[in-house]
């Protein structure tokens, strides 16, 4: 039996996030455990500063799986939504952007929103729209209709409301969150919803802070009650868990992430069952999940299928990258709403792997790899860490891929690329300059 690689994977970003907001509005002091520390969570965290909201971080006894598991947030929750007026800078954190103007519609003032040249280019309009039906006065800047966003409120109102959800889920994440501060029921359905497991994930969420939230004929019910404080062991990010499984695919080897199992609230965990039609033998556990690759002289991945990913399109990179390395070609589609991320996803992977010398052809919502020989290029990562992060994963079967831009891993793993290169040593590095 091959030597068991184990992946230290740090703390879901999804969660982090969203326990951040839902301990901000709990009334009381509220743990998290094992955060995930990176560019995007701490900027979360000072966008909630820009609210009123205090954290004090620091180590503790974190029992969460990788790096950062000894940290503590000891979130103090005010009971409530935040009172204006304030100014918050988002960052790079589209998560800040969508989830926290419906916590400040739900106080009262006058809040603005703004952050980087990247994330105004992301759109903000069915959010806005939704505010506006829910009683607040909501402004989104042209032409993206994005940020800078002003929000100004004397609570919301509840009710009932569709919410265009094709763009992104978070839109449906955010309000379903101001949901128990509001002054009645909030019922919402997503239209065209996209990336379905966040909003459950969301759900189970609320639950834990306390709050009363149901599923009924396509729609989420949110009972207005507001949040409790809690205590939070947040389990390692699933999105970040791909690179590290594909990783196992690719090599022949074994490779186990402990503490996200079969319980995960996380929808990415199910990059594993890709991998499998792929060919890698895949054991999900109660605690912990372990990916072994072929080492037959077939080659490392199987190919030959088309495969939905729109409910995991974080990883859909993650397997475009290393489709090359198949034996027939790899489809996937159901991922329109990854040409709005942190850049234009799809055209990104195609725009690289053409770099490589791979052939792929694409549509709307839809990518295809052909099998090939990928050649050394330089990786345009247009500031995406999961770009820089899928590619350097072809770089352990590639000798000479670089990226241009290493350091914006650090948004969701800042110490991505020492852990890869800690578990695959002999392979070449590709995060250099």
């Amino acid at each position: 039996m091959s030597t068991v690689l184990t992946a230290r994977i740090p703390g879901s970003k999804s969660i982090t996030n969203r326990a951040l907001q839902l301990a901000a509005a709990a009334d009381g002091v509220s743990l998290l455990r094992a955060p995930l520390v990176s560019e995007d969570t701490v900027a979360f965290r000072e966008a909630l500063a820009g609210l009123g909201v205090h954290v004090d971080t620091g180590a503790g006894s974190g029992s969460g799986a990788g790096a950062g598991a000894d940290e503590v947030w000891k979130v103090t929750g005010a009971g409530r939504a935040p009172v204006g007026p304030g100014t918050v800078w988002c960052e790079d954190a589209g998560t800040a952007a969508r989830f926290l103007p419906p916590f400040a519609a739900a106080g009262r003032g006058e809040f603005t929103f703004d952050g980087t040249d990247q994330l105004r280019a992301r759109p903000l309009r069915p959010l806005a729209e939704a505010l506006g039906r829910l009683g607040a006065r909501a402004r989104v800047t042209e032409p993206v209709g994005g940020l800078p966003l002003t929000v100004a409120a004397e609570g919301l109102a509840g009710g009932e409301l569709t919410v265009d959800a094709s763009l992104s889920s978070q839109y449906l994440t955010g309000l379903l969150m101001a949901g128990p501060l509001m002054r009645r029921p909030l019922t919402v359905r997503g239209e065209g919803l996209v990336s379905r497991p966040y909003i459950t994930m969301t759900q189970e969420l609320m639950r834990h802070f306390g709050a009363y939230v149901d599923e009924f004929d396509g729609a989420v019910q949110v009972l207005p009650g507001g949040y409790a404080a809690a205590e939070l062991d947040i389990e390692p990010d699933a999105s970040t868990a791909s690179y590290f499984f594909a990783a196992a695919a690719v090599t022949g080897t074994t490779v186990t992430v402990p503490g996200l199992g079969r319980s995960s609230v996380q929808g990415d965990l199910g990059f594993v069952e890709v991998l499998r039609r792929a060919g890698a033998h895949v054991e999900v556990g109660d605690r912990q999940t372990t990916v072994t690759g072929r080492t037959t002289a077939d080659g490392p991945l199987r190919g030959g299928f088309t495969v939905d990913m729109g409910d995991i399109s974080d990883t859909f990179m993650t397997l475009a990258a290393i489709a090359p390395l198949a034996d027939a070609p790899i489809t996937v589609h159901g991922i329109g709403h990854a040409r709005l991320k942190e850049s234009d996803r799809i055209a990104a992977v195609e725009e690289n792997l053409r770099a490589l010398g791979i052939r792929t052809e694409s549509g709307p919502d839809r990518i295809t790899v052909h099998p090939g020989r990928p050649t050394a290029a330089r990786i345009a990562c247009r500031r995406d860490h999961r770009i820089a992060m899928a590619f350097s994963v072809l770089g352990l079967r590639v000798p000479g891929i670089t990226l241009d831009d290493p350091s914006c891993v650090g948004k969701t793993f800042p110490g991505f690329h020492a852990e890869l290169g800690r578990l695959f040593p002999a392979h070449s590095s590709s995060n250099s300059h």
